[in-house]
This record gives structure tokens, C-alpha cells and sequence, in this order.
């Protein structure tokens, strides 16, 4: 080796001190092996030279470097190491076969640790007898290190950035010469590998922001909630190396962390305390929390994987935080494929999580959309009213399924057309009422009021009309309400004929509910003309149906006035029924007070008749109050509204009952106990009604009479409460001087009479000894 080729060297690189370094070489060797290696050593500087100025990929020249120095070095085994600061790790690139893989070391592990600390060279001429040497390599590998040799790894500044090992020289141990020639190769080589590493972490995070793009660009595509929190696990999973994942969004409505996982085909939604677990412990301290064994971590919780056969070893668990820094939600990897999640790990996550944010917020804002959205379409469906909505122009932009009925169009008909084209000529009044909305800017509206179909038919509706307007106030356009009245309208004319109007909107206002079958209390009252058979043969058919018209519709109008139904006609009888469909705690009371009604009613009617020179009626009237099965029955061509039970066929037998006491007006019992006190009512008898097994107690009801005659009946009633009872108690003689003293006050009153001629046949033909006091109608 001679100066010129040394010269050459030196302008190959143009490095002044790299020179001086081989300078120094140059005497070492000749000191130590003389001139006779200078040439093999010069070359195989040359070499690193070519070598380093090959390639910059770690993959390339890490191998090639331990390959050079191995065999200048004569060594069987060669590793150079680089430091990563982020990890505080030595690492290299060996070659396994075919592949090129990675091997890590702590910074301060073994005699590469211990050089790369010292920052001194290291040579070992018996590995095991130094105590720093780690012997586990050799019993896993099943190789035998003999001797070591470590230089430091220094760049220009002289800042050791990794180490340099050579194992087991072929002949004898390694010498000082040696140590100066590796000193010398690693520190030629040293700048390159720098910069091989910088370009290294360069390609690194150029592809790490390539997939993280490429994730993003996939994961803000999705608007839905649910499949983009599954792109997000599956990102984040592929993203870090790990073997799964998880993305909880926190619930401000019910304060948890939620999120939805696969299940087969299926999705499953989990929900869990914000504050529980790893994940909670992130979302609520809002910090990064990286346990390398998750069962030493006291806020693990286990028993999902009890549950589910998994082991989970490893978490990275992170808060994601949107642009104004309030935390939103958590992002969880576990099980780090290779190792435990790093620093890196870490930095990565973070950038992914804030890039996601974006994404979800906007997924959570159209989620919401929609929901407002299918919120309002399902408002506009179940709307009976019609609503149309129109642009400024009039045009029609959207219509509900009532609207379409009531106007009788096809939304897709319409929408998109001015209205008035889609009403035609038939409907002016629309058309001027839109324009008032349009020039005052105020509401309109149109009580029943007809509006014609294109099909000729006609609909009664209640159109509201209303100006419709943008955030800013400008106007928009306008709305239309219109409320089909049809057949409500047909139904309360149809109603009215047969209750009072008050009746007929609470039953409207029920809905048709209320006709179902409902077992609920009534008060029954029916009427009945006496001897009406002989009257309309004395009149003829026509005179009847005239006097059966005007006494019905006085009849009515009182059993309306007071909140009654009017349940039917029988012949010339009337069945009225308070407190079905719809009751009400004065029922009984309206019952009776109608009752009463009915017979004034009947004095003004046959006054009038008396003067055309017809001759009076009379009517009996019997209530009763009760348990009543109320509502829609018949058959399915024809139903009728009414009511059965045990109370209705009683106030039918106390209607009859009438004939026999001589009485106008009968109540049952249950009807006197829903009264409470009153004035001008007594008590009749305790008579068993044919069809019933058990008595009843019966009253009479006085407050109709015409004054001359309540005051008599006033003065018998004390006689004949007092005739009553002697008469339940067998006092014959005693209940006969009562009866007939109280029929010295009223000699007309009919059942002071029956009761008087009762007690006369019981004293001649006393009672058996189980007699009970109770009076059984063999006759309905």
C-alpha cells in the first residue's frame, strides 16, 4: 500500500479528517502488524466507502456493513447496533435466511449496553468470565461466544448513536489493532448509517401517513354511525399491530361510553359506566393510559374475559378529544401483536384519534339528521290532518299521506307543481287565501268549509293557512293545514238525534274506543204510554203518528237537555241511558230530575191537546242505576249502540210497577243511594221484580206533582212511612188506621190504597211464619 493509493482515498471521499483517521491507522498497523496488512486494510476502507454510498435502507447496509467488518475483522459473528431514543433500545437488522429481520436490546443490556454507557471500547478476551456478558443468548441459540469485541458508534459531533460487536475471532483473541481498525471502520461508516437511520424513520412515517390517509379516506366516506365505528376499531387495529380493538363514544343523555361490536351477522350495542374500567378511567381523568400487563393494572377488569375465553395482556387506551378539547369518547387497542404498545404506539393513536374526530362528529350531526328527519316524516304519517308545504312561487314541496287523501292526488303527482294547477278551478277560495297569507304575512282560516276533489266529490275541511319562514325571518313560502271534518260532521249530525251535543263531543273526542264493549255503571230510565192501544184506535193511524211525533220530540229534547242518550223507541215507549258511553257523577240525579221533567212536560202536552179537543195521556216512568254492559252491538250489516244488564230489565219492571201502585214515578234503590238527601221522596214497598230473585226496595219520587197535590202527598207521607212499618211487623190493625188516616189527607193516593187493602186480606189470611215482608210481581 503506498501513498498514492492513500491519496486516492482521500479525494474519493474529499473528507480531511477521515484522512487524518486512516493516518492514524496507518501507524497502528505498522506498529502492530507492520506494512505487510496495509493493503488489505486500505481496501477494505475503500470497500465501507463503496458500501455505505450504496444504499441508504437500514434493511441494505446494516448487513452488508457486519458482513465487511466480520470478515476484515476475521470474526465469525458480527452485530452493529443504532440507539432509538424513543425507546431507549439498541437495534439491528440480521439477516434470517431470505428475510431481514429486527432485533431490540435495552440501551443498558449486557456488554453492548455497557459500551454504548461507557462510550469506551470493550474487549473481552473470555465472555464468560466477565460478568456483564449475557449467557441466555447462548443457551437458547445453542452457540458458544468466546471472545468480544465492542467499539462505541460515534458521528461527526462525536455523539455515540449505537455499537458495534464482534464475536469470537478465528485466530486467537482480538488486539489492539483491531480495536483501532473497528473504531476506525464503524466511525467511516458512522455518518451513513445516520443518515440511512433519519431516512429510515423518513420512509417510516411517510407510510405511516400513507395508511393513515388511506384509513381516513375510507373511514370519511361512511356517514353512518354505526359502520364507521366499526371502520374505526378495524383501522386502529391494523393501525397499531394489535389484536383488537375499540371505539366508545360517550352518551351525554345517560353518561356512558357505548359502542357497537360484531356478533356473527349481527351487531350488538355495549354500554358501560363513564368511569369504569381502563376505558372509563381514560374518558374520565381524560389521560393516556398504556399498561403493559393489564392484570397488575388494579383498574382492569376482568371479567370480560372470563366471560368470553380472551386474554388480554396489553392496553392502549386514549382519549379522543374534539376541536374545542372536550373529550367525546375513547379509543381502546389491546394485545400489541409483537411486544408492548410503545411510545410510538402512542403518538400514532393519538394522530389517528384526532384525525377520526372529524369523521364521527360528522356521522353523530347526520345521524341526527336523520333522525330529526324520520322524526318529522314519521310526525307528518301519523298526522290525520293534511299539511302541504309550499315554496314562494306556491309550488308544492312536500305533502303528507292525509293530505293525499283529503285532496285525492299522488304526492308524486303534485310535488313539484304550483297548487293551484293541482286544485283546479273548483277551489278559488284556497287560491285567495294563500295570496292573503303571501301579501300580509299573517294566518288564515277556513272553517268548515267545502273543498271539491278532482273527481268531482266533496270533503268538508278546516284549512289553516300560515306563512312559513327561513332562520333569517325572510319568508319562504306557506303551509297548509286542512283537517277532513267529513265525517265527523256526519257523525255528530247522526249523534245529535239520539244524545245531547255535550254527549256527542266527548264521545267524538274518545274516539271509537269508547263504542267497544265496556262494563261501567248507568242509570236507566224508561217511559211507557198507558192504554195506548185504545188510543190510537180512538185517533187513527195518522192522528197517532202525529201525537206520538210531538210527545217524542218534547220527550227528547228533555233527556238531551240533561245529558241523557236516547238508547231507542219501544213502540211508544222511550229508553234513555246517563253515564254510557261516557259517566258522570250526577247521572242518577239528571236521571230523576228528566223523569220530572217528562211529567211537566206531559201536563204542557196534553193542555194543548185538551184545547184542539184531544183527551189526555198518561205515562209511567221507571229508573234504576247499575252494573250495565255498554256498547256497539248487532251485526256486522247493522250495529246499534245500547246497553244490557240486570239493571236495565229493572227499571223496565219499576215502569210496569207504576200500573200497580197507582204511581207515576218508580226508583230503585241504587238510584235513591247515588242521590244522597232528598226532599219529596218515599219509600214505596220491597217488592221482588219477576225474572229476580232477590227484592228491591222501591221509592217514589213526588217533585213533579202539581203544587196542590205535593202538599197533600207531604201530609201523608209521615202515615204511611209509620203504615209501612206496622205493616212489616204484622200490626194489621195498627198499619190499617195509618193507611187510612193518610188516606184521609190524599184519598187519591194509590199506594196508601194497595197497602191498606194488603193488610185487610193479611189479617183475615195471615201470612206463613217465614213471610218476609216482601211483595213479588207475578207480572212484568
Amino acid at each position: 500500500m503506498n501513498l498514492t493509493r492513500i491519496k486516492d482515498l482521500r479525494n474519493s471521499r474529499g473528507d480531511a479528517r477521515r484522512f487524518e483517521e486512516m493516518a492514524c491507522l496507518r501507524e497502528t498497523l505498522i506498529q502492530g502488524r507492520g506494512e505487510a496488512h496495509l493493503a488489505e486494510h486500505y481496501a477494505v476502507l475503500l470497500e465501507v466507502s463503496r458500501t455505505i454510498s450504496s444504499d441508504l435502507s437500514l434493511d441494505i447496509l446494516l448487513p452488508n456493513l457486519v458482513e465487511v467488518i466480520t470478515r476484515t475483522l476475521r470474526a465469525e459473528r458480527a452485530t452493529l447496533f443504532l440507539h432509538d431514543p424513543t425507546k431507549d433500545e439498541l437495534y439491528s437488522h440480521v439477516m434470517r435466511g431470505e428475510k431481514v429481520e429486527e432485533i431490540k436490546i435495552p440501551a443498558k443490556s449486557g456488554i453492548a449496553g455497557a459500551v454504548f454507557s461507557d462510550q469506551e471500547v470493550l474487549n473481552i478476551p473470555d465472555a464468560y468470565a466477565d460478568p456483564r456478558f449475557n449467557r441466555e443468548v447462548d443457551k437458547k441459540t445453542g452457540y458458544l461466544t468466546r471472545n468480544i469485541l465492542c467499539a462505541p458508534l460515534r458521528n461527526r459531533a462525536g455523539h455515540v448513536i449505537g455499537v458495534t460487536q464482534v464475536l469470537n475471532k478465528y485466530d486467537g483473541c482480538f488486539d489492539a489493532a483491531d480495536a483501532a481498525l473497528l473504531e476506525t471502520l464503524t466511525a467511516h461508516a458512522a455518518t451513513a448509517l445516520e443518515h440511512a437511520r433519519l431516512f429510515e424513520e423518513l420512509r417510516r412515517s411517510r407510510q405511516e401517513q400513507a395508511e393513515l390517509m388511506e384509513l381516513m379516506t375510507a373511514i370519511s366516506q361512511d356517514l353512518n354511525l354505526e359502520t364507521l365505528i366499526g371502520a374505526i376499531i378495524e383501522g386502529t387495529t391494523k393501525l397499531l399491530g394489535a389484536e383488537r380493538g375499540t371505539f366508545l363514544l360517550h352518551d351525554d343523555k345517560s353518561d356512558e361510553l357505548w359502542s357497537v361490536v360484531a356478533e356473527g351477522v349481527h351487531k350488538k350495542e355495549i354500554r358501560i359506566p363513564c368511569t369504569s374500567g381502563i376505558a372509563g378511567w381514560t374518558f374520565s381523568k381524560n389521560q393516556v393510559v398504556n399498561v403493559a400487563n393489564a392484570y397488575a393494572d388494579p383498574r382492569f377488569d376482568p371479567t370480560v374475559d372470563r366471560d368470553t375465553g380472551y386474554r388480554t395482556r396489553n392496553i392502549l387506551s386514549m382519549p379522543v378529544r374534539n376541536k374545542l378539547g372536550r373529550t367525546i369518547g375513547v379509543t381502546q387497542v389491546l394485545n400489541k401483536l409483537e411486544g408492548s404498545f410503545t411510545g410510538d404506539d402512542e403518538r400514532r393513536l393519538k394522530a389517528f384519534s384526532a384525525q377520526v374526530v372529524a369523521a364521527v362528529e360528522n356521522a353523530q350531526l347526520f345521524n341526527e339528521v336523520l333522525e330529526l328527519n324520520n322524526f318529522n316524516e314519521g310526525i307528518l304519517r301519523s298526522l290525520t290532518n293534511g299539511v302541504v308545504t309550499l315554496d314562494a312561487n306556491a309550488g308544492v314541496t312536500k305533502l303528507n299521506a292525509a293530505a293525499c287523501r283529503i285532496l285525492a292526488v299522488d304526492e308524486s303527482d303534485v310535488v313539484g307543481r304550483n297548487l293551484a294547477a293541482c286544485l283546479g278551478d273548483d277551489n278559488p277560495w284556497i287560491v285567495k287565501s294563500l295570496d292573503h297569507v303571501a301579501r300580509t304575512g299573517k294566518t288564515d282560516f277556513h272553517l268548515d268549509t267545502d273543498l271539491r276533489q278532482a273527481s268531482g266529490a266533496t270533503v268538508s275541511v278546516n284549512l289553516h293557512v300560515a306563512p312559513l319562514f327561513n332562520v333569517e325571518g325572510d319568508p319562504v313560502g306557506s303551509m297548509l293545514v286542512l283537517e277532513d271534518i267529513t265525517r265527523e260532521k256526519r257523525v255528530r249530525g247522526t249523534m245529535s238525534r239520539y244524545m245531547a251535543k255535550e254527549v256527542v263531543e266527548q264521545l267524538l273526542e274518545g274516539g271509537e274506543e269508547v263504542l267497544e264493549g265496556t262494563d261501567q255503571e248507568a242509570t236507566i230510565l224508561f217511559s211507557d204510554i198507558r192504554g195506548f192501544a185504545g188510543i190510537s184506535e180512538r185517533l187513527g193511524t195518522r192522528k197517532t203518528v202525529k201525537l206520538l211525533n210531538e210527545y217524542f220530540s218534547e220527550m227528547v229534547d228533555v233527556i238531551f237537555s240533561h245529558g241523557g242518550i236516547l238508547d231507542k223507541y219501544i213502540g211508544d215507549g222511550i229508553m234513555a241511558v246517563f253515564g254510557a258511553p261516557v259517566g258522570d257523577s250526577c247521572d242518577a240525579g239528571n236521571a230523576i230530575t228528566v223523569a220530572n221533567e217528562m211529567m211537566r212536560s206531559l201536563r204542557t202536552l196534553n193542555a194543548r191537546w185538551s184545547n184542539d179537543g184531544e183527551k189526555p195521556i198518561e205515562i209511567g216512568i221507571g229508573v234504576s242505576t247499575g252494573q250495565v254492559l255498554a256498547g256497539s252491538i248487532g251485526c256486522q250489516k247493522r250495529m246499534e249502540y245500547t246497553v244490557i244488564g240486570d239493571s236495565v230489565n229493572l227499571a223496565a219492571r219499576l215502569e210496569s210497577a207504576n200500573k200497580y201502585y197507582g204511581t207515576k214515578i218508580l226508583l230503585g234503590a241504587n238510584t235513591v243511594e247515588r242521590l244522597g238527601l232528598r226532599k219529596n221522596l218515599r219509600e214505596i214497598d220491597l217488592m221482588r221484580a219477576k225474572g229476580f230473585a232477590n227484592p228491591v226496595a222501591i221509592y217514589e219520587i213526588m217533585e213533579h206533582y202539581p203544587e196542590e197535590i205535593l202538599k197533600k202527598l207531604l201530609d201523608v207521607v209521615p202515615f204511611y212511612q209509620d203504615g209501612l212499618a206496622a205493616y212489616r211487623a204484622q200490626q194489621w190493625e195498627n198499619a190499617i188506621r195509618l193507611f187510612g188516616t193518610a188516606l184521609g189527607h190524599h184519598p187519591e193516593d194509590g199506594p196508601s190504597q194497595v197497602l191498606l187493602n194488603r193488610c185487610v186480606y193479611y189479617k183475615n189470611n195471615p201470612p206463613p211464619e217465614s213471610w218476609d215482608g216482601v211483595w213479588t210481581m207475578r207480572e212484568k
